[in-house]
């Protein structure tokens, strides 16, 4: 089950899985728009690439998080590892991001990692520049966190971490709007770090061939490849439960997230029976009649629960949810798979940098 958003729509008709005539000449009309964004893209790179565009130097070290595609790839649960790291270490992080969709302050994001992080500043805004300026005068940062940071270069920084989603890596080899590409392959070359998120759902042989693709790109950076790993039930007042407890139970999931068939592998990787899927366009703002009838189709399709991302119940009313099928949302951790005693020495030396010049 599906809504008709733009988002669900565009997903559908890139992938290929909506046939016909009118699809065909929407796919040439998307064509058309890619090549200018391509040239806009590569300008823009150029630029940075050659010195000609000048980067932000922050007074402290910053770690950037970022993807090729649009779409969810798992950046806030590596964020929370990051940010945990960092706090096991004696730092202090601060996080940035440009706050997409935010309503009231914080957007969905930031929300879960307030919920997920407590005591952690997470600043929030267009001129990310800014935003380190004031992470470190204001809130005494020694690290900073950039949230979805690979496109934002007017910000230099210390360590680039770029996630390759394993169902999509490459964005259908397509730039916006053709495919979900951001920027080009080749790009990558940016990165020191590469993760392969979603590793589990993809064969042995996949991900070889995303891993030589990604290599060829950017030969000496550090590949890891991560698995999205239930940690938690979190339910509708913010209590935790252990993820066992949906195991064998029939369940309707929903979610207004980048990558919906993502999110679909780790409910099944619970053990659920899933029912119905539900999908909403990325960062969907719920209303209470649409909670209400979620929670009507859930019960007559017999779920026991009804699960979401917490990106998704953090924008939720609890006094929205009516009685019947017993909502919560799947709290992922980020397990990385790998060197990790390499990656922990990038980590290292990346928050060192500032210190030793």
């Amino acid at each position: 089950m599906a809504s008709a958003g733009w988002g669900v729509w565009h997903r559908e008709l890139i992938a290929g899985r909506m046939g016909g005539v009118r699809a065909a000449l929407w796919r040439a009309l998307l064509t058309t728009i890619e090549k200018p964004y391509a040239w806009a893209v590569r300008r823009r790179n150029a630029r940075y690439d050659r010195g000609r565009a000048s980067c932000f130097s922050a007074a402290a070290p910053v770690i950037s998080v970022g993807n090729l595609t649009l779409g969810g790839v798992g950046k806030t649960p590596m964020v929370a590892l990051l940010a945990q790291w960092c706090r096991a270490q004696g730092l202090r992080p601060v996080i940035i991001s440009r706050g997409y969709r935010g309503r009231g302050g914080l957007n969905d994001e930031a929300l879960e990692l307030e919920r997920r992080l407590p005591g952690i500043v997470h600043l929030q805004q267009a001129d990310r520049a800014a935003a380190a300026r004031d992470a470190v005068a204001l809130h005494g940062a020694d690290v900073l966190l950039l949230d979805d940071g690979f496109q934002h270069r007017r910000l230099r920084r210390d360590l680039d971490i770029v996630l390759l989603d394993g169902l999509d890596p490459f964005g259908h080899d397509r730039l916006f709007p053709r495919g979900t590409l951001r920027e080009p392959v080749e790009s990558l070359a940016r990165a020191q770090v590469i993760v392969l998120t979603r590793a589990d759902a993809v064969s042995p042989d996949t991900r070889a061939h995303i891993h030589r693709r990604a290599m060829a790109a950017s030969p000496s950076a550090l590949w890891l490849e991560g698995v999205h790993a239930p940690q938690a039930l979190v339910g509708i007042a913010g209590e935790l439960s252990d993820p066992g407890e949906a195991s064998g139970r029939r369940v309707m999931v929903f979610c207004g997230i980048g990558n919906p068939d993502g999110f679909r592998h780790t409910v099944e990787s619970l053990g659920c029976v899933v029912a119905g899927l539900k999908v909403f366009d990325d960062h969907h703002a719920y209303s209470a009649a649409e909670v209400r009838r979620l929670a009507e189709q859930a019960a007559a399709a017999g779920a026991d629960w009804l699960l979401c991302t917490e990106k998704d119940l953090v924008k939720i009313d609890p006094r929205w949810w009516p009685p019947g099928p017993r909502p919560a949302a799947v709290r992922i951790s980020m397990e990385l798979v790998g060197p990790l005693d390499a990656w922990h020495r990038r980590l290292a030396a990346a928050v060192q940098s500032r210190s030793a010049q």
